[in-house]
Protein backbone atom coordinates (compact mmCIF):
# COMPACT_ATOMS: atom_id res chain seq x y z
CA UNK A 1 0.00 0.00 0.00
CA UNK A 2 1.34 3.41 -0.95
CA UNK A 3 0.62 6.66 0.83
CA UNK A 4 1.44 10.29 0.15
CA UNK A 5 2.69 12.02 3.30
CA UNK A 6 2.60 15.81 3.52
CA UNK A 7 4.81 17.05 6.34
CA UNK A 8 4.33 20.51 7.81
CA UNK A 9 5.58 22.49 10.79
CA UNK A 10 3.11 23.94 13.28
CA UNK A 11 3.36 27.08 15.45
CA UNK A 12 5.18 25.14 18.19
CA UNK A 13 7.86 23.98 15.74
CA UNK A 14 6.62 20.37 15.70
CA UNK A 15 6.20 18.29 12.57
CA UNK A 16 2.65 17.42 11.56
CA UNK A 17 2.07 14.73 8.93
CA UNK A 18 -1.10 14.27 6.87
CA UNK A 19 -1.41 11.08 4.83
CA UNK A 20 -3.38 10.33 1.69
CA UNK A 21 -3.90 6.76 0.52
CA UNK A 22 -3.32 5.63 -3.07
CA UNK A 23 -1.54 8.70 -4.48
CA UNK A 24 -1.33 9.35 -8.20
CA UNK A 25 2.06 8.34 -9.51
CA UNK A 26 4.37 9.65 -10.56
CA UNK A 27 3.78 12.45 -8.10
CA UNK A 28 3.69 15.93 -9.62
CA UNK A 29 5.96 18.11 -7.43
CA UNK A 30 4.32 21.32 -8.71
CA UNK A 31 0.82 20.07 -7.82
CA UNK A 32 1.92 18.77 -4.41
CA UNK A 33 3.68 22.05 -3.64
CA UNK A 34 0.60 24.05 -4.66
CA UNK A 35 -1.70 21.83 -2.58
CA UNK A 36 0.52 22.28 0.47
CA UNK A 37 0.52 26.07 -0.07
CA UNK A 38 -3.29 26.01 -0.22
CA UNK A 39 -3.50 24.00 3.00
CA UNK A 40 -1.39 26.62 4.78
CA UNK A 41 -3.11 29.66 3.20
CA UNK A 42 -6.63 28.43 3.94
CA UNK A 43 -5.72 27.15 7.40
CA UNK A 44 -7.35 23.88 6.38
CA UNK A 45 -6.04 21.77 9.26
CA UNK A 46 -5.09 22.45 12.84
CA UNK A 47 -2.91 20.51 15.22
CA UNK A 48 -2.48 20.32 18.98
CA UNK A 49 0.56 22.59 18.52
CA UNK A 50 -1.34 25.33 16.72
CA UNK A 51 -1.80 26.28 13.09
CA UNK A 52 0.23 24.80 10.27
CA UNK A 53 2.73 27.49 9.26
CA UNK A 54 5.41 25.93 7.05
CA UNK A 55 6.03 23.14 4.53
CA UNK A 56 8.72 20.66 5.54
CA UNK A 57 8.55 17.75 3.06
CA UNK A 58 6.41 15.46 0.96
CA UNK A 59 7.05 11.81 0.24
CA UNK A 60 5.47 8.64 -1.01
CA UNK A 61 5.77 5.80 1.47
CA UNK A 62 5.21 2.17 0.57
CA UNK A 63 4.32 -0.35 3.23
CA UNK A 64 4.84 -4.03 2.54
CA UNK A 65 3.57 -6.74 4.87
CA UNK A 66 4.88 -10.31 4.64
CA UNK A 67 3.11 -12.80 6.89
CA UNK A 68 5.24 -15.45 8.56
CA UNK A 69 3.76 -18.94 8.61
CA UNK A 70 4.09 -20.07 12.22
CA UNK A 71 2.26 -23.37 11.63
CA UNK A 72 -0.10 -22.68 14.53
CA UNK A 73 -3.20 -24.80 14.87
CA UNK A 74 -6.35 -22.76 15.31
CA UNK A 75 -8.59 -23.51 18.28
CA UNK A 76 -12.18 -24.47 17.60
Amino acid sequence: MKRLELIFENEMGKNVTYSLDEPIEPADPVAVNAAMDTIIEQNTFTSSGGDIIKKKAARIVERTVDDIDLDIEEEE
